[in-house]
């Protein structure tokens, strides 16, 4: 790796509509590195007196196999502090937690992968889909505690505008649009689940199985509709921009910048 391209901060970004708000919020720098037909922007914050470098990257398609890949690539090149997944999630809107509406700001604690499993015969699995069955092998990951310290500080703060939310988060290869999905096969194994997406998984199990210095892992997803058949397109636009908006907030305000003997 390069020296010259470390910085302390990634972003990731996966659709068009998240792309466009990560570029609304900085000053950004197209550059690419030889050999790397990935496209990345580059800017710098202050704080403090001192200037910071963070680097957005946008992953290819949806995913968790193009969100491990695109993670552990800037990982190698540019040895971040945190690396940061911005964008919109599906809410569960459940009524015994908080209220939960379009733009509210999600920051999981704990990354689980409910697609993992066995399709079997009815009689032979708790979840059944009509003549089908389905046992759960599913896997889980959990953000460092300790940053999510400084996400609660930032969330409560005067300067935050977001409504945020700290809890697990579900990850799968397909989109939910399906109530009896999200009942049978989400909260069946993780009941207090907050949102669901496809590709927060692989983002934080790169980051904690990278190369020393491994970076902290944070996904921050905000609700652009619900994992039901009502799904739309109406909301993304906000919900993209209210993930940048915190994910800003904690980076230049909150998350620790010392030296940790990188540069």
């Amino acid at each position: 790796m390069d020296s010259t391209n470390r910085c302390d901060v990634v972003l990731l970004s996966v659709t068009d509509t998240e792309y466009r708000a990560v570029l609304h919020f900085c000053d950004w720098e197209p550059f690419r590195i030889p050999g790397d037909d990935q496209p990345y922007e580059r800017a710098s914050f202050r704080r403090d007196g001192k200037e910071y470098t963070i680097v957005h990257a946008r992953i290819g398609e949806m995913g968790m196999t193009a969100a491990a890949s695109c993670s552990m690539k800037v990982i190698y090149n540019f040895c971040p502090r945190y690396i940061i997944m911005v964008g919109i999630a599906a809410g569960v809107a459940l009524s015994d937690v908080a209220e939960q509406i379009y733009g509210d700001v999600i920051v999981p604690d704990v990354v689980w992968n409910y697609a993992v499993g066995k399709f079997v015969s009815p009689d032979a699995a708790y979840i059944t889909y009509g003549d089908v069955g389905f046992l759960p092998r599913s896997t889980k990951v959990a953000v460092p505690e300790h940053v999510l310290e400084y996400v609660r500080a930032a969330a409560e703060s005067a300067e935050n505008q977001c409504h945020v939310q700290i809890g697990p988060m579900a990850c799968g290869s397909t989109v939910v649009a399906n109530r009896q999905v999200l009942e049978k096969q989400v909260h069946s194994q993780f009941k207090d689940t907050m949102g669901l997406d496809m590709e927060s998984y692989a983002v934080v199990y790169a980051a904690l199985h990278s190369r020393d210095p491994r970076p902290v892992p944070l996904i921050v997803k905000s609700v652009c509709d619900y994992a039901n058949s009502e799904k739309s397109d109406q909301y993304q636009k906000f919900a993209a921009y209210t993930s940048c908006e915190f994910a800003k907030l904690l980076y230049e305000r909150y998350l620790p910048m010392e030296d940790d003997g990188r540069s």
